[in-house]
């Protein structure tokens, strides 16, 4: 019969996903049972951006979710979307502009935003797109952008309502400040770079006095900033200059010597110059201290007025040059060391931040924060793996306020408008603001809106509730909300995790997510983090080209346990490449003989004990799948499918099922095909959260779909079979068949005979249990095993080996071409080449010069060695033992 040909993944995937498509397979299935639903919210990649293998496993896992639930019949719902990215989408436009000579300042900003939509609507959407390759099962339809109107409307009233909370104000802090794209940036944002530099050191002398201190900077440049120089309070070096004035140099401005606790007296000559206005630690010390905060910096990081005339308008970088010749020529610098130090600098514009003193708009995160921190604690959100609660606890309990604006175009423009006189009023839009302004000042103004727009993780923390369509009560809100689990990465638990717990909190009165599972980082192959400048960038959408998206979701899934990152390599995909392929072939085998029958089964009539046995493989199989899925434990769950689908299935059940086939034996034949027919659609089952396309085409092609009236993705299993009344007992003697076969054939191995020579087996000194499970299943072992005679009665006496298989005392007789005697020669050569370099390894470890001074890993490597040459010592031991 003609089989199904080679498998291919190129010719399956596409179409297969355009099949779930095109029947809106990915909608939920609505269910009337109050708690049978399911639902995750997709972490928003940036619509700029491009299929990571980040965004690869973060997805794959989400769907493996999302399609083991829709399976066991809950009404599931992946909520898809994307983010709009502030910065990354403007820095996109703003250089494809450029290139038609096109200033945006010139265009405009309401042209400029016409462009990035005319951007976004033609090649916005890649990364959707490329997470379909992936296999993703989002419900499309459902799509969101946080820049939708209704996702846009939300952002505005929950800006409006916390502000009228008083939750949202203006303030002056600092900030971290890009100088080349001129806009705060939040955390996330900023990479620090460890960089060659240099540390100055800068003598400042103290007012009316022959006595100067040495402060250690690496930003000399900022000390036209400085108010003030602070000492330990348990300094007792310094007591004496506590209240009195030191000089800024060249400057000569004077400024006070104060106490705080930041001020290390271990570290360099325990004074710090204190810059208010460019430093984060210092602007706090400056507000315990009530210190004046002086700006020395423009929005493009030049020095300002409040530097000497002949530094203003000079770059910072400039300015530095040129002060730390001024210090050398004054004899005011001490010396200057080299190095190497962490530097910020903008993942977008590779510019140095400065951390800048600045207007902008800030919510109260602590205030939010309280209900978020209590949530976690009590358990209502959980993480897992559990540690990672830690880090949100750290994060949260030492929380800031969080400035929420950016200096951009593109993004939620704030709600606020100003009148002349810089009066400010919020609302949901300007006919509002109009209106609340006429009522306070009773009288008409013209008002101008805010021209900042909002941080994106803004809009991104309404992401779990606003995507459902809040403030609407929508079906979506009340059916999915809250929702099950969120996946994601640990960088992003306090950007993105925290602030959705805050928010949800405040305005849905409730968790967002009952789990938080945080998955690891992918590596390369050598646990190096992928960069573009290591060169080890491995691409997910080349992996699916070359392999099939199922072999790099069965990867990517195997690999992620708890607490380790993700360790990647091509020839790991390609071996699951391989295991589709032996599926693939098992199906062809099937169809090549005629096994396929009707999917049902009986259990309770099967009697042939490989048939019990397969089952209740299968049984245990299933039973420890479920269980790992269900508590995110993805890597046991995928060894327990791969273990029982290769090994049980595909090898011994299917080489113990020829004998049967071939057999003649019609009712035998029959409850045969009958199992291989069950098992086989409920292992694309099983197997289809893991490896979505090649289940569904198998599905298919086997005609499950029709018996079941279903396609693989949508069908919930209503079999009634009882898996539990299976007979343990014989299914269990085939374990016993299976240890002695795999025992004999390893035994041939170690003894240099080839495995399908053929022997004699004598069980005169064997257990009645054992022969009698030998006796039972005698065909399929002596077939298997290779194995002429088996005999129970016959003691002999003569040209024998004896061992132990499988806990019993075996002799064993091989064809007359076996030379046992040549073999055990050889096995005692082996045996005095490994005493001999036991011999050398002893006598280096027992060299006390040597484990002292070689390198350690030169003696772990030895001891090792001599590890591994004991248990080859031990295993030809047992081999020379068995010659009689």
């Amino acid at each position: 019969m003609k089989n199904f040909g080679l498998y291919n993944h190129t010719k399956i995937e596409n179409k297969i996903y355009n099949f779930w498509e095109k029947k809106k397979l990915f909608k939920p299935i609505k269910n009337t049972k109050k708690n049978k639903y399911f639902s995750v919210v997709i972490p928003p990649p940036n619509v700029t951006g491009s299929l990571h293998m980040g965004h690869a496993l973060n997805n794959t896992i989400q769907d493996l979710l999302i399609r083991f639930k829709r399976n066991q019949g809950y009404e599931t719902l992946w909520q898809p979307g994307t983010d709009h990215a502030g910065i990354a989408t403007q820095m996109v436009v703003e250089k494809q502009l450029a290139k038609k000579n096109i200033d945006k300042k010139i265009l405009g900003r309401e042209a400029f935003i016409k462009e990035i939509w005319k951007w976004k609507d033609q090649s916005g959407n890649e990364i959707v797109s490329q997470l379909k390759k992936l296999g993703s099962s989002c419900d499309w339809s459902k799509e969101r952008f946080t820049m939708d109107k209704g996702l846009s409307s939300a952002v505005t009233k929950v800006f409006v309502d916390l502000y009228n909370k008083k939750l949202i104000y203006k303030d002056v802090k600092l900030v971290n400040w890009d100088p080349v794209l001129q806009t705060a940036v939040s955390d996330l944002e900023v990479v620090q770079k460890d960089v060659e530099g240099k540390l100055y050191y800068i003598n400042y002398s103290i007012k009316n006095s022959d006595e100067h201190v040495t402060i250690a900077t690496t930003r000399p440049e900022t000390m036209f900033g400085d108010t003030a120089l602070a000492v330990n309070p348990k300094d007792k070096r310094y007591k004496h200059l506590v209240g009195k004035k030191a000089l800024i140099p060249i400057l000569n401005r004077e400024i006070v010597i104060i106490e705080d606790i930041y001020a290390d007296p271990e570290q360099g000559s325990g004074v710090v110059k204190i810059t208010p206005a460019h430093d984060f630690n210092d602007f706090l010390v400056g507000e315990r201290n009530n210190l004046e905060k002086i700006n020395i910096f423009s929005k493009d990081a030049k020095l300002n007025n409040n530097a000497p005339t002949s530094y203003i308008g000079l770059d910072r970088f400039v300015a530095r040059t040129k002060l730390v010749e001024e210090l050398n020529a004054l004899n005011k610098l001490d010396k200057v060391e080299n190095i190497k130090h962490a530097v910020p600098y903008g993942d977008r514009s590779d510019a140095v931040i400065e951390p800048y003193l600045t207007e902008q708009w800030f919510l109260n995160a602590k205030h939010l924060a309280k209900d978020a921190i209590a949530n976690v604690k009590n358990k209502t959100t959980s993480f897992f793996p559990e540690n990672w609660s830690k880090t949100y606890f750290q994060w949260m309990n030492n929380i800031q306020p969080w400035c929420i604006s950016r200096q951009l175009w593109w993004g939620h423009q704030i709600p606020a408008w100003y009148d002349q006189n810089g009066n400010i009023f919020v609302a949901t839009n300007k006919k509002e603001a109009e209106k609340i302004a006429q009522k306070k000042l009773q009288k008409k103004v013209i008002l101008k809106q805010d021209e900042d727009v909002l941080d994106t993780w803004f809009s991104s923390a309404l992401w779990s509730f606003a995507t459902f369509g809040w403030p609407k009560k929508t079906y979506e809100l009340k059916r999915f909300y809250r929702t099950s689990v969120l996946v994601t990465g640990f960088d992003i638990i306090f950007f993105w995790v925290a602030r959705m717990m805050m928010m949800s909190l405040y305005f849905m009165k409730e968790v967002p997510f009952s789990h938080v599972y945080v998955h690891a980082l992918v590596r390369d192959e050598k646990g190096q983090k992928m960069s573009k400048s290591k060169g080890n960038v491995i691409d997910p959408l080349v992996l699916i080209n070359e392999y099939g998206a199922d072999a790099l979701r069965f990867t990517l899934i195997s690999m992620s346990s708890p607490g380790r990152d993700v360790k990647l390599s091509k020839d790991r995909v390609n071996g699951y490449k391989n295991f589709a392929t032996k599926i693939w072939n098992i199906f062809n085998f099937s169809k090549f003989n005629k096994t396929f029958d009707v999917p049902k089964i009986n259990i309770k009539q099967i009697k042939n004990p490989v048939n019990l046995w397969i089952l209740n493989e299968f049984k245990e199989c299933k039973t420890n799948t479920n269980k790992c899925l269900e508590s995110y434990r993805f890597d046991e769950a995928s060894k327990y499918v791969y273990q029982f689908t290769w090994n049980a299935f595909c090898d011994w059940y299917i080489e113990f099922a020829k004998p049967i086939l071939y057999s003649g034996d019609k009712k035998n034949i029959k409850e045969l095909k009958q199992t291989i027919t069950f098992l086989q659609s409920e292992i694309l089952l099983l197997l289809h959260p893991f490896m979505p396309f090649i289940t569904e085409e198998l599905w298919h092609l086997t005609k499950f779909n029709k018996y079941f009236q279903s396609a693989l993705i949508s069908y919930v299993s209503k079999s009634k079979y009882n898996l539990n009344s299976i007979q343990i007992k014989k299914a269990k003697n085939i374990n016993s068949v299976i240890e002695f076969i795999t025992q004999l054939r390893s035994f041939k191995t170690s003894l240099g005979i080839n495995p399908s020579s053929f022997c004699k087996i004598y069980l005169n000194d064997t257990s009645s249990k054992f022969k009698k499970i030998i006796n039972d299943n005698l065909d399929i072992i002596k077939r298997l095993g290779r194995i002429e005679e088996i005999d129970s009665t016959q003691n002999i006496s003569q040209s024998f080996i004896k061992t132990i298989l499988a806990d019993e005392n075996i002799k064993i007789q091989f064809d007359n071409n076996v030379d046992l005697q040549a073999q055990k020669i050889l096995q005692e050569k082996k045996q005095q080449e490994i005493l001999n370099k036991i011999t050398i390894c002893e006598k280096k470890l027992e060299n006390q010069s040597f484990v002292k001074n070689a390198p350690k890993n030169i003696v772990d490597n030895e001891r090792e060695m001599l590890s591994n040459y004991k248990i080859d010592l031990e295993k030809i031991n047992i081999i020379l033992r068995s010659f009689v």
